[in-house]
């Protein structure tokens, strides 16, 4: 069984920088995709960035146009952690941030059902 372990989440200015961390424990296999998604009060769980890996190597991260250039999604092998690192952040970024992960290489990665394993949420909150 794979478990999530989440943090980073909190209160920034906006313009600031925040990290989230997404510490993995219990996988077993070589290939595996892993993701952040979010999901702002009375909307739906959205995309945010993803990188997936196998044996041959990893694929080049993906993000959301709304992130792209802002956000950077990095992973630690050896800790088997994912990092999501945000600049410039914006209110329109105010949500709870969801770590996501599935023990193969999801074809379709940016939709919340191709995932397995979730983590328990982060709140990120921007202020004007």
């Amino acid at each position: 069984q794979v478990r999530l372990v989440e943090s980073g989440g909190g209160l920034v200015q906006a313009g600031g920088s925040l990290r989230l961390s997404c510490a993995a424990s219990g996988r077993t296999s070589a290939s595996a995709t892993m993701a952040y998604f979010r999901q702002a009060p009375g909307k739906e769980r959205e995309f945010v960035a993803g990188i997936r890996w196998n044996r041959s190597g990893a694929d080049a991260p993906l993000y959301a146009d709304s992130v792209k250039g802002r956000f950077t999604i990095s992973r630690d092998n050896a800790k088997d952690t994912v990092y999501l690192q945000m600049t410039k952040l914006e209110p329109a970024d105010t949500a709870i941030y969801y770590c996501a992960a599935d023990e193969a290489w999801v074809v379709l990665y940016t939709r919340p059902t191709n995932y397995d394993y979730w983590g328990q949420g982060t709140q990120v909150t921007v202020s004007s």
